[in-house]
């Protein structure tokens, strides 16, 4: 008669019943004894790597941004079109932003192996300003620099546009070694804003300059400033006594010992908006100014080339040099732009790691001003500005 239960296998079979109670379970417990080991390391390593992300330090990174279309950032009122013609760009140019935020100590790690990204100190990322000034003056540049764009852009057209001074805000100090406790160095703040020397109304650059031409380093000079970062409607004022200094350039000129920031605004035929939401500086100036002139005149100002651009642009149509363009020659190349105008008065090293960063992927090409810009594009098929239509 057949058994209804299989039989175990002959190894099972010539298992005792010692083996079953004691031998099995050594084997196990051989197992997890090489197991917790690793259990608890990979437990260590977690809970490590994630203090490391939850610890800030006083490290900043400057990294690769993005390489956008500025095309997508223009908006033309209603009022505008019923003066001038759009014609939607063909061929967008892009401009270029690097990224810079504080790390956390894993971040900064990981920052240190990446070699497109610089691991900034404190003094290396802000000098001696903060981070609020610092932003705030970004913001303030990058709406300077949108306004020049457009003062460039349709002074080239042929169309009306001036410059109307705005407050006199100290941007930068000009501490030479050993500041005295009277200096400018010692008493002005990032921001500041001067309404008087002497007494004298200053409410633009164009009144401080006739009253600072007799001065000689070490007078002493009465100012009122109204102090940065007040409320909003404060109309809270200090009274500064100032020794002047003399300006490193020119040792017998006096100065107060402060660069103002840019505070113009201009007078335009109309308006023409550039959405840049949170993105301070004013390194997109070229950018904007070459998107502009490609919106208001027929044609392809790109020649059907992916083009990105970076640099400053002043009103005499000059591009200036910018900061991070290594990292940013990394957000080019990885938007597929084929070529990218820098400004020429970058140094060596700096377009030399660009190059190195992009390769033969994308042409690096430095221009000095507008002119070399406009005339890289017609090389590459651009159909150039000569057959603007605009007439106001």
């Amino acid at each position: 008669m057949s058994n209804s239960v299989p039989f175990p296998p002959p190894s099972v079979q010539s298992v005792s019943a010692h083996e079953v109670s004691v031998g099995v379970p050594v084997q196990i417990n051989r197992r997890l004894w090489w197991a917790l080991p690793l259990l608890t390391v990979a437990w260590i390593g977690l809970v490590a790597i994630t203090a490391a992300s939850l610890t800030p330090l006083k490290l900043w990174e400057l990294a690769p941004g993005s390489a956008e279309q500025v095309s997508d950032r223009l908006t033309f009122e209603k009022s505008t079109l019923s003066q001038v013609t759009r014609y939607p760009a063909k061929t967008p140019i892009l401009f270029v932003t690097a990224f810079g935020a504080k790390l956390s100590a894993l971040d900064a790690f990981a920052g240190a192996l990446d070699n497109d990204v610089d691991v900034q100190t404190y003094k290396e990322r802000y000098g001696t300003s903060t981070p609020s000034e610092q932003q705030r003056l970004g913001y303030q540049s990058m709406t300077t620099a949108k306004q020049i764009s457009e003062y460039v852009a349709y002074t080239r057209l042929g169309l009306d546009a001036s410059f109307v001074y705005g407050d006199i805000i100290v941007e930068e100090l000009v501490c030479l070694d050993n500041p005295g406790p009277m200096s400018a160095c010692n008493q002005l703040q990032l921001g500041d804003t001067i309404t008087t020397l002497d007494g004298e109304p200053t409410p633009t650059l164009l009144e401080l300059a006739p009253l600072m031409a007799d001065r000689k380093p070490g007078d002493i000079v009465t100012l009122t400033i109204k102090p940065a970062n007040l409320p909003e409607g404060s109309s809270l004022e200090d009274v500064k006594r100032i020794q002047l200094i003399g300006d490193p350039d020119t040792p017998t000129r006096a100065i107060i010992g402060f660069i103002p920031a840019d505070t113009r605004t201009v007078q335009l035929p109309f308006e023409v908006g550039i959405d840049t939401d949170k993105i301070g500086g004013p390194s997109a100036g070229l950018a904007f100014t070459l998107a502009l002139l490609d919106e208001l005149t027929p044609g392809d100002l790109m020649g059907g080339v992916k083009v990105a651009a970076t640099g400053t642009i002043g009103e005499d149509e000059s591009v200036g040099a910018i900061g991070a363009l290594a990292q940013k020659a990394v957000a080019v190349k990885a938007a597929g732009a084929k070529v990218f105008l820098v400004p020429s008065g970058q140094s060596e090293d700096e377009l030399t790691a660009a190059r190195r960063v992009v390769g033969s992927a994308v042409r690096i090409e430095p221009v000095a001003n507008l002119t070399e810009a406009l005339a890289i594009l017609e090389s590459l098929g651009g159909s150039g500005i000569s057959n603007a239509t605009i007439d106001l």
